[in-house]
């Protein structure tokens, strides 16, 4: 592994409280000011990335630790592991970005920016003690001390991040 590490943040919230909206929102304007962006969803149950009957879905259930497709333009990888993989060494093996953006990962020792949405906020956080560092969505449902922003303020959003996240990535 390299000596540089790449920033990772996770954008949690309850069930539809906008994350992918707000995600796909902001990951265009950070693209626009020249940042790339890695994004890891988070799921918690099996899931297939790949399709069932094709190349490599039977060679990964035949037993290969890793499978990849490859064409122009774009490459996908699916890695064998035993637990959750961490965060981190998911973001160690995404080349050329700037920043990694979570969806999900409650539970891990990122910095976490919450997205709440009214009729989508049980009155209580999401984000693990400590390491809530900014609020997007409904400002009613700010919290005192952290910078918030509404949904619609992705500029503030994005400016708030670089600043904090990919300053000396330069």
């Amino acid at each position: 592994m390299s000596g540089h590490s790449v920033p990772v943040i996770s954008v949690v919230g309850w069930s539809n409280s906008g994350k992918t909206t707000f995600l796909e929102k902001l990951v265009a304007e950070l693209k626009a000011r020249g940042i790339k962006v890695g994004i890891i969803k988070h799921h918690h149950g099996p899931f297939e990335i790949d399709r069932p009957g094709k190349d490599t879905w039977r060679l990964f259930q035949a037993g290969a630790e890793c499978t990849a497709i490859a064409g122009p333009g774009k490459v996908g990888l699916v890695i064998r592991s035993e637990e959750d993989m961490p965060p981190g060494d998911i973001a160690a093996l995404m080349p050329g970005v700037d920043l990694v953006i979570t969806e999900g990962y409650k539970g891990s020792a990122y910095p976490q920016i919450e997205v709440r949405r009214a009729g989508h906020y049980r009155g209580e956080t999401t984000s693990r003690v400590g390491r809530l560092v900014a609020v997007i969505g409904d400002l009613a449902l700010c919290e005192e001390g952290f910078p918030c922003f509404s949904s619609e303020d992705i500029a503030g959003a994005a400016d708030f991040i670089i600043d904090q996240y990919c300053r000396g990535s330069d």
